[in-house]
């Protein structure tokens, strides 16, 4: 069946899909077609974004197997026919899982993580797998693919490690994309992109089947999506218990029966909020001309939260926050655990221990950012103070909201622009410049973002919503509310 003349696929809502369905005047396989002639278009030719790492060959067969159920009875669920890109450290039956790495490049697991079945039990079509910072590291590089491009200005990175998803949800190349954070990885690449994006509480969303989960906490998988009605819907059919990822258990009873069902546009309005301002992001320069163009674009939007509603609290400090940050640290034996746990849980996997990988040949052709961090290994001295200053600054950060009676704190998403693709690539090596990690962090806390507009260079900045544990439904209602107030997003030139 040809692409249907008349839908707009681009900036294309779950709802506006749905309603298309439903009075008949678009398909499924219509859909999934236009995503990829899409990616076909302007990810492989034209600008060449290089956002999409493989595609699954199945796809048109599973919109026709979705076109089929609701010809005999109706959707299969929330998100029926709606295609997805999933960051590809995560495994989707029929295809590769490569962490965008030559040392993965054969990597078929032949099996499903679990968030990966929930969006299939919930209707979702996976059109194939997001490019992403090599192994999860850094910026969206990696030695299987090259680099991928910010879709507001193709020399500049899309960021990472969810670069992929952020460029490609933007660029309209699927509905929604999954992203992954340990770090920033959902957040930073969202912002860049232009698109709202979130890292759920830790023990919201299971992680089995995916490379960096359990016994690692810091990790979490998320929706990005353009809008963050299409987020909340995502997230409603992620969540849940997964005895496979026993952080999960962590989130029972935690989450509403549905974070959609919540969105109320005023949902600012007599809010508190209280304004970080101390600059807090990795390797951050706030000397710099470029993070002043980004405080100028955030100054602006503390304004609009409170056109909206919102009582602003300016600026608010967390006592000591910087010194206590500054002791993250990782635990090699949790590392290596998880990743000898993943690769024992799907077919066909290269290396069985994280020593069998850096001892491969193959780990010299890696990006430079991955063969730093995985030869800097923490001592357990080091991570056990970390573990002391997450709970310290876990108190602070509490004591704080309390001290001001807030509902949520706002800082910058990033607080520099995209940098330039040959600055990371190449000496200096600028990786995740100016990326706030206080939520990753403290782990259990959620943190969303939503575009904020652009600076006087063109590219685009954000605004977080940084909440207390678990109360992810309260910063996505203002996270809506704000973009409702505001619509910043911008389609970007370069996939019209």
């Amino acid at each position: 069946m040809s692409s249907s003349s008349t839908f707009d696929v681009v900036d294309t809502t779950i709802a506006d899909i749905h309603a298309a369905y439903q009075d008949g005047s678009l398909t499924a396989r219509q859909l999934v077609q236009m995503y990829l002639d899409r990616i076909e278009a302007y990810d492989k030719n034209g600008p060449q974004i290089n956002s999409v790492i493989s595609i699954n060959p199945n796809a048109l067969d599973d919109a026709d197997r979705l076109d089929k159920a609701l010809a005999d009875g109706g959707m299969v669920g929330p998100l029926h026919g709606i295609p997805l890109l999933m960051k590809d450290q995560a495994d989707v039956d029929g295809m590769p899982t490569t962490m965008g790495s030559v040392l993965f490049k054969d990597h078929n697991p032949g099996r499903d993580c679990t968030i990966a079945t929930k969006l299939k039990e919930s209707g979702a079509i996976f059109i194939g797998k997001a490019t992403l910072g090599e192994m999860g590291a850094g910026d969206a590089h990696g030695s299987l693919y090259g680099s991928t491009r910010n879709v507001y200005d193709l020399e500049r990175t899309a960021g990472g490690s969810s670069g992929g998803s952020g460029a490609a949800v933007s660029a309209n190349f699927a509905t929604v994309c999954i992203g992954q954070e340990g770090f920033a990885s959902i957040r930073r690449p969202s912002i860049w992109n232009g698109v709202a994006g979130m890292r759920p509480t830790a023990g919201l969303v299971s992680r089995h089947g995916v490379y960096a989960g359990w016994p690692m906490t810091n990790g979490a998988l998320g929706p990005m999506s353009r809008t963050v009605t299409d987020m909340a819907k995502t997230l409603d059919c992620m969540v849940g218990y997964d005895a496979a990822d026993p952080v999960t258990a962590r989130g029972v009873g935690k989450a509403p029966e549905s974070y959609a069902d919540l969105l109320d546009k005023d949902a600012l309005k007599g809010k508190r909020i209280g304004i970080m301002r101390t600059p807090m992001g990795h390797r951050t320069e706030p000397e710099s001309d470029d993070f002043a163009k980004i405080t100028a674009l955030f100054d602006r939007a503390v304004g609009e939260l409170a056109d909206a509603g919102a009582v602003i609290v300016d600026p608010v400090e967390i006592p000591g926050m910087n010194d206590l940050l500054d002791k993250r640290a990782r635990n090699n034996t949790e590392e290596n655990q998880s990743f000898a746990d993943y690769a024992a849980g799907g077919a066909n996997t290269p290396f069985k221990t994280r020593a069998e990988i850096m001892a491969s040949p193959l780990f010299q052709e890696t990006v430079h950012g991955v063969r730093t961090r995985w030869k800097n290994e923490d001592t357990s001295k080091e991570f056990g103070e970390y573990l002391h200053a997450r709970d310290m600054l876990m108190t602070r950060f509490l004591a704080t909201m309390a001290d001001y009676n807030l509902d949520a704190f706002v800082h910058k998403a990033v607080e520099h622009q995209p940098t330039l693709i040959k600055d990371g690539i190449n000496p200096p090596h600028i990786d995740q410049w100016g990326a706030p990690h206080i939520n990753t962090f403290l782990i259990f806390v959620p943190s969303v973002v939503v575009p904020a507009g652009f600076t006087t260079d063109n590219l685009p900045g954000g605004i977080t919503f940084l909440g207390r544990p678990y109360d992810d439904a309260n910063m996505i209602n203002f996270a809506y509310a704000y973009e409702q107030a505001t619509h910043h997003r911008k389609i970007p030139d370069c996939a019209p």
